[in-house]
């Protein structure tokens, strides 16, 4: 049966996440088409809607809340979890191994991978998802990046893409092997052509195109100023790594004698319309400086612990204006797609940059639903209230991991507590795609058997 709304009710308490950071207790919500038409106590009588065309969705011990908002990853490495050369490589040494197995990427590990890394997005709680894709080999296709885009609208989530980009090889004093980089002109040729064929810039789309030059030591001065322009033209958002790592800022002062947020200020990178992901290592003049400019940031704290590259000052680019949301990164240095995993790390590490006061449990689900919308440039998306898109995740607070926590606080129990990440329903742009944790969109078990029956042939390859 096609339904013409959906209703929430029952449920523990419904975290809006709203300005006003409103909470209700057995709230409920009514959905109809793509949008949130009303959010409070008994709904069920005091709107009007079709009561035989409208599922119903009982939240019975639920806590519900707006979907997560990641801001950073790189999907095509949910084939490279947990590789042995580089579970203990710091940034640099861990890219040297990995680009020698980027070499081998072909559409079908675009897909697939992407498709798994979305799926396990989705299944814990995130609705939207900003991906930088910048691998292209020379001697595969040219649209990577449609296999991508493809693999995002298959499993239904809302997709930023960054058609990202290297252009500084080796031989050009850069990081990455000169197989794996291309030209500006082709570089600049292909950004036009995803922007002209997926970007949708209209309210509750569901694909937009990021222009995303990788880093600092990848790409070229000239190819960062070319985006930047194109971008403003075209009216898409940039993005790039910045001021991850104590060796991006060696690379940097020897090679442009300048410090990464320095450097990427002389080239114009700085506005509402750019973000960084990581930004640990900044002084106190260059928190202020992304802060007055009202950049976003991506704080990936578990890529950032797992390549020991340290903490991101996130109180203190809050507190000085920027604009900050949450990300996993990529499966290569996080290992992991669970974004509800993310929010629990970002609340401990700031605590242990900062201080236990800098960031509470409901600090860091604001950074996950309200702070992702805003590094995004989304006003359409990140919290529950009329007139926003549906992008809903439910958790079940009556497993054994919260038991014990969800009678005090049922916000703090989500953040602190659970013994599974897996949401109980997701539904994202008026779709439900997790129900009773379980993909609805896509057959999990064939994806697994598909990936791994992938992953033997590639390592058959590699070996």
């Amino acid at each position: 049966m096609k339904f013409d709304s959906i209703l929430i009710k029952n449920s523990s308490l419904v975290v809006t996440m709203d300005d006003n950071k409103n909470k209700i207790p057995g709230g409920e919500i009514l959905i109809q088409d793509r949008e949130i038409k009303a959010v409070g106590k008994n709904i069920s009588k005091k709107s009007k809607f079709n009561k035989k065309k409208c599922k119903i969705i009982d939240a019975t011990d639920c806590i519900v809340i707006p979907g997560f908002i990641n801001t950073h990853h790189h999907l095509y490495q949910t084939f490279n979890r947990a590789i042995p050369s580089v579970q203990n490589a710091e940034l640099f040494d861990w890219l040297k191994n990995l680009y020698e197995i980027w070499k081998k990427i072909t559409p079908e590990w675009v897909y697939l991978s992407c498709k798994l890394g979305l799926a396990e997005l989705a299944l814990t709680g995130c609705t939207t998802t900003l991906d930088q894709f910048y691998i292209f080999p020379k001697n595969q296709p040219k649209n990577l990046m449609d296999y991508l885009i493809q693999s995002a609208n298959e499993i239904g989530l809302r997709f930023h893409a960054c058609r990202g980009a290297m252009s500084r090889g080796r031989s050009k004093g850069g990081l990455p092997p000169d197989e794996l980089v291309q030209d500006e002109d082709e570089i600049l040729s292909d950004y036009e052509r995803v922007i002209n064929k997926f970007h949708n810039p209209e309210r509750f789309s569901m694909c937009q195109i990021v222009l995303a030059p990788c880093s600092p030591f990848s790409v070229t001065t000239e190819l960062l100023k070319e985006t930047l322009n194109l971008a403003r033209k075209k009216g898409v958002f940039c993005h790039t790594h910045l001021a991850e790592t104590k060796d991006e800022e060696k690379y940097c002062l020897e090679k442009y004698n300048k410090r990464p947020v320095q450097y990427i200020e002389s080239v114009g990178w700085l506005g509402e319309d750019i973000s960084f992901a990581h930004c640990v290592h900044l002084n106190k003049e260059e928190i202020e400086l992304l802060g007055k400019n009202k950049v976003g940031v991506a704080h990936c704290p578990t890529s950032n612990l797992r390549l020991g590259s340290g903490i991101a000052p996130v109180r203190e680019l809050i507190n000085a204006g920027a604009k900050v949301g949450l990300a996993v990164d990529g499966s290569s240095s996080n290992d992991s797609s669970d974004m509800l995993a993310e929010v629990r790390q970002a609340l401990f590490v700031s605590r242990y940059k900062s201080g236990v006061n800098s960031m509470t449990a409901e600090d860091v689900l604001w950074l996950a639903t309200r702070g992702g919308a805003e590094v995004l440039g989304r006003s359409d998306i990140g919290s529950i209230e009329p007139g926003k898109s549906a992008d809903i995740a439910i958790f079940n607070l009556s497993q054994i991991g919260y038991t014990g926590g969800s009678i005090y606080d049922p916000v703090g129990s989500l953040v602190f507590c659970g013994d599974s990440h897996i949401a109980e329903t997701v539904i994202i742009n008026g779709r439900v795609v997790v129900d009773k944790g379980k993909l609805t969109t896509v057959d999990q078990e064939k994806l697994i058997f598909e990936s791994n029956k992938y992953m033997k042939k590639l390592l058959g390859g590699l070996n």
